[in-house]
């Protein structure tokens, strides 16, 4: 079921246009405003930890919204605000570290931002979206490879959608560049971090 938008064709482009096709009820239907749950949401990460392991956590608090549109699903959009002070590696003294001034700073940056800046289909239920990562104040663009795991409508009459997606990035592309050598060699903490996102959004009144 396509939500976010289509690749073009380049050779259907280069003809004349043709009738747009209908478009899908159960696509249409889809169509509207949604608010992300973090009660039923996960916005995950894992590190390479002493070159050796992997360690992950998660942030609890965070706020979201998607607009999707079945009319015109390149034109869905995607937001996301997250609390760093909410970060939770199940390790208090981990967490502490992880928001000082060696990392995240979260007394004067208490936010990270994501901001979508593009849509498309990749086929089947697999989806690819770009957008403006901020963190420390700075902002990088990242593409999130999602998959759309389908819509419903809960005991409660609330009607959900649910995607899951995953990317990789460069902590040291957004300032984020404390480490420590290891004996052996290495470092202790990985450039490289995995992102991973379980999302449950409900539609808007």
């Amino acid at each position: 079921m396509g939500i976010f938008g289509r690749k073009n064709d380049t050779a259907a482009t280069a003809a004349a246009p043709e009738a747009p096709a209908a478009v899908n009820p159960d696509l249409a239907a889809l169509t509207g405003d949604y608010t992300i749950d973090p009660a039923h949401s996960t916005l995950g990460f894992t590190a390479r930890h002493a070159m050796v392991t992997n360690v992950k956590g998660r942030f609890t608090e965070f706020t979201g919204a998607l607009h999707l549109d079945g009319a015109d699903p390149a034109a869905s959009t995607a937001a996301l605000d997250i609390a760093m002070d909410s970060i939770d590696t199940g390790s208090a003294d981990r967490d502490g570290h992880l928001k000082s001034a060696d990392f995240f700073k979260t007394e004067e940056f208490p936010s990270m931002t994501f901001r979508s800046t593009r849509a498309e289909a990749l086929g089947g239920d697999d989806y690819r979206i770009t957008g403006d990562l901020t963190i420390l104040g700075v902002t990088k663009p990242v593409t999130i490879d999602l998959e759309f795991n389908g819509a419903a409508k809960d005991p409660f009459g609330n009607e959900r959608v649910g995607f899951e997606g995953k990317t990789e990035i460069l902590r040291s592309e957004w300032g984020l560049t404390w480490n420590a050598a290891l004996e052996t060699g290495g470092v202790l903490v990985s450039d490289k971090i995995k992102l991973n996102f379980d999302i449950s959004a409900i539609k808007n009144a």
